[in-house]
């Protein structure tokens, strides 16, 4: 059990987290956790203090020589081997500076005191930037990575098995529901191609988001920077550094107009993208959880595992129960986000501040929920007997094929006719092939559809499933 910090005099566990995704799911989550939490926050804001800083050394001013190539490997290091104990000591000086931003600017310069080279260009360690520079694309290197690094790979698991599912019960006919009432057959692999068709295109948005950044100074229009040396093309330069790839760079995507603060519009775009992902498997959780109901799946258990606390026979759909809860929970907040932070009074307020330090935690939901989901899924025997029996009492579904074919060949009110004879009445194979048999139509098309079952009234649903 992963223990905190003691707080006055009291050591915290899991067990004694406020979140349960920093509790009893924190084992679930380590690959966001370095990419989301505050320690990571404090990483990327001294990657992009170091890239800055390395780019202005380039400019060719006499007042900031090139750095030489062991400094720039120092500085390189700084970011790429920045860890815990770096980020307790930046938190440290923040308790005298009250000013995040500023501490990280200090904990750079007291690396600084052992290299002369370095000391001497001090000052030009967060020049011209306002806080929300380094801020703002602090942000977007997170959210980069949490997208990239955790969250797509997790999508890209769930469609690979989803794939899997789709390819391997193309051919398993299963009665549809619209409704909630007896619908024309499908397939068992057709139902889920659709669910990867949804989600592939709900993945492929998120990945195609551009994460922005700006560095322009205190309201936007590079003041600072000019009044220092007028002639220079900040501009260009700050677009260099965001979109240089790593690790010179910052490999994102320039955003060249802004107030104080980049005005997070792509990000309320990539939060409402992952919610309309998470919307599509919210609506996959309930309908396999309502398969399982009806018997279509049974689960895997492990040894000694419980289903019931008191019934012994049951074996609860935990995973994807547990699945729709993290995605709603999810979904709430990334929908607060998306609304609230393209919202700011004039130049800048501080309301994005706090709403931002909760990203990772709506994420976290999300990517909890895709594991959950992941391992029901894998859980998951497929009952091609009850579906087919479920098929079989239900041969009222043929009363489609008969109609149409009638209709085909102009016989007198084909729908009216189907819905006296099966409306309220319990249909059965015998029932239906009597009707069959005393309808007016050439013979070979008669003998067509005396041989048509529930199961085999599928259309194209095999071979759409295949083709995802």
């Amino acid at each position: 059990m992963g223990l905190h910090p003691t707080i006055r005099g009291m050591t915290f566990s899991t067990i004694s987290a406020l979140s349960p995704l920093d509790g009893r799911y924190a084992g679930k989550l380590n690959a966001l956790r370095p990419l989301m939490s505050e320690q990571g926050y404090m990483h990327r804001r001294v990657q992009v203090e170091v890239a800055w800083f390395i780019a202005l050394s380039d400019c060719g001013f006499a007042e900031f020589k090139p750095l030489s190539p062991g400094a720039r490997t120092y500085l390189m290091g700084l970011v790429k081997h920045f860890s815990e104990t770096d980020g307790e000591a930046i938190k440290e000086i923040e308790k005298t500076t009250n000013h995040d931003v500023k501490a990280v600017e200090y904990w750079i310069k007291s690396k600084f005191e052992s290299r002369p080279e370095l000391l001497r260009a001090g000052e030009f360690v967060h020049f011209a930037c306002t806080s929300e520079d380094i801020n703002n694309t602090s942000h977007a290197l997170q959210l980069r990575s949490a997208r990239d690094v955790v969250l797509l790979p997790a999508l890209d698991r769930l469609l690979l098995k989803l794939r899997e599912m789709a390819h391997a019960f193309a051919e398993v006919p299963m009665l549809s529901r619209t409704h909630g009432q007896t619908a024309s057959p499908t397939t068992v692999g057709k139902e889920i191609a659709n669910v990867v068709v949804r989600l592939q295109t709900a993945s492929d948005r998120i990945a195609s988001i551009k994460i922005l950044a700006k560095m322009n100074g205190a309201v936007g229009n590079y003041n600072a920077h000019l009044s220092a040396w007028p002639d220079y093309d900040w501009e260009a330069f700050s677009k260099r550094v965001v979109e240089t790839p790593e690790p010179l760079g910052l490999g994102l995507t320039f955003q060249p107009f802004s107030i104080q603060i980049e005005p997070h519009d792509y990000m309320a775009e990539l939060f409402d993208a992952v919610a309309r992902a998470n919307t599509i498997l919210i609506d996959w959780s309930r309908d396999v959880w309502g398969y399982v109901s009806l018997g279509y799946f049974k689960q895997k258990l492990k040894d000694g595992e419980v289903g019931s606390s008191t019934m012994p026979h049951k074996v609860n759909p935990i995973d994807f129960e547990n699945a729709e809860g993290n995605l709603g929970l999810a979904n709430a907040m990334l929908r607060h986000l998306s609304e609230k932070l393209p919202i700011s009074r004039w130049q800048r307020d501080l309301t994005d501040s706090t709403v931002l330090r909760n990203m990772g935690v709506a994420l976290g939901y999300a990517v909890l929920a895709y594991q959950s989901l992941n391992t029901g899924l894998g859980k998951l025997e497929i009952n091609e007997a009850a579906i087919a029996a479920d098929l079989d009492a239900s041969w009222e579904v043929m009363a489609e094929p008969i109609q149409t074919v009638m209709r085909r060949y102009g016989l007198p009110q084909p729908y009216e006719q189907l819905k006296k004879f099966t409306r309220g009445e319990p249909m059965t194979r015998e029932l239906m092939q009597g009707f069959i048999a005393n309808l007016a139509i050439p013979e070979a098309e008669k003998q067509r559809l005396l041989a048509m079952t529930p199961a085999s009234y599928t259309g194209k649903a095999a071979e759409l499933a295949r083709r995802v």
